[in-house]
């Protein structure tokens, strides 16, 4: 399996490690619950090496990515600004979800997930040869990347990182900066995927340990992909291969928000999503306290039709099962639909995600007593 700059320290620190995607990646470092509350109470650390960060540059880069996204490149006029989007297949399916940022005219950065980097990379790769031929496109596979998560976490990334902080302070949600050049760089975005305040990281690889060790050493606790996947299911936040894929169009699991289909701009999969109106949605699903644990696959029925969970699990913030599940269009939240959890039927609550937030619940009073 494929390893990053930090397996040995994983390894070193006693981490329980597992295939992801290909690469052998911490699940959890003891207690997965307790790495959980460290990024809702304090600061946690993930190490998200594995994800692809591709420098897109040279004149024409804009104009690319106008076409290669579904989102619109052309609302980013401020250096440093980040958009989430999707790349699309033609028939208009989600091929990933990423985040670009733009520093000029000629040079973007997308961030890409792990299990579908390389693929990503084809893929961009095969659209420049047809439309862009002379951009770069480099991946960037010499800079490591920490994700610090938590209502701590950038002040104690400042106390581990100081020569960071004059960098980003000032930045806004959804901000990044890039800092220093060459193989020198380092690169501090306000950004996450688990509904906490917090920076990603990218530093030199030979960097990565002792960037690691530093956080450690002030404060933050490293977390493995199991805390990783209950933060972002409590956050609301879809993941590549549960609820999107190639078959699913960014209109039918909650990423229509990131779909600009009102200007004249044309992109990969529009005219496929123009003539395929949704027939499914994404929605929160919740039960009471005790009263089971959700899980992907399970099927949903509903007044309107089945649906099938796409990602479930216990909420360690809220003490009760939590779900995201597409369901047919016309359920809507507050309705309650019944889920086939071996040979009963539970009956769940309706809600639009987020679950939680800022270390809080998102749900109506009446779901969580």
């Amino acid at each position: 399996m494929k390893t990053t700059p930090l397996h040995e320290t994983h390894r070193s620190a006693g981490a329980r490690l597992v295939d992801f995607a290909g690469w052998d990646m911490p699940l959890h470092y003891g207690s997965q619950l307790e790495e959980h509350h460290a990024v809702r109470r304090d600061a946690g650390m993930f190490d998200t090496s594995h994800m692809l960060a591709i420098d897109i540059e040279g004149t024409g880069a804009r104009a690319f990515l106008r076409y290669a996204l579904a989102n619109n490149v052309d609302r980013l006029t401020t250096p440093g600004k980040a958009q989430y989007s999707c790349l699309l297949t033609e028939d208009g399916g989600v091929l990933d979800d990423l985040i670009v940022y733009f520093f000029a005219e000629d040079f973007f950065r997308v961030i890409v997930n792990a299990g579908t980097a390389d693929g990503d990379f084809a893929w961009l790769g095969g659209l420049r040869a047809r439309i862009a031929p002379a951009l770069s496109l480099r991946p960037r596979r010499d800079l490591a990347m920490i994700a610090v998560q938590g209502p701590n976490a950038r002040e104690k990334t400042w106390a581990a990182l100081p020569d960071l902080r004059a960098a980003s302070e000032p930045l806004g949600v959804f901000f990044g900066v890039r800092v220093g050049a060459g193989s020198a760089e380092r690169f501090i975005a306000r950004t996450g995927y688990t509904g906490e305040d917090g920076f990603e990281v990218l530093v030199p690889n030979a960097r990565a340990v002792d960037a690691w060790k530093r956080l450690a050493q002030a404060g933050v606790r490293p977390c493995g992909l199991g805390a990783r996947d209950t933060l972002r299911l409590e956050a609301g936040m879809n993941l590549y291969g549960h609820e999107m894929d190639a078959t699913v169009t960014p209109l039918e699991c909650g990423l229509a928000w990131t779909v600009d289909l009102k200007s004249q701009r044309d992109f990969v999969g529009k005219q496929a999503l123009l003539a395929r109106p949704p027939l499914r949605q994404l929605v929160g699903l919740v039960l009471p306290p005790r009263g089971g644990v959700l899980r992907a696959g399970q099927v949903v029925h509903t007044a309107q039709g089945a649906g099938v969970i796409t990602s479930g699990t216990f909420s360690p913030t809220l003490g009760q099962s939590v779900a995201l599940a597409r369901v047919p269009l016309g359920v809507a939240p507050g309705d309650s639909v019944q889920v086939a959890v071996r040979d009963k039927h539970l009956e769940a609550s309706v809600v639009k995600p987020p679950f939680a937030r800022h270390g809080k619940s998102m749900l109506p009073a009446m779901e969580i007593h």
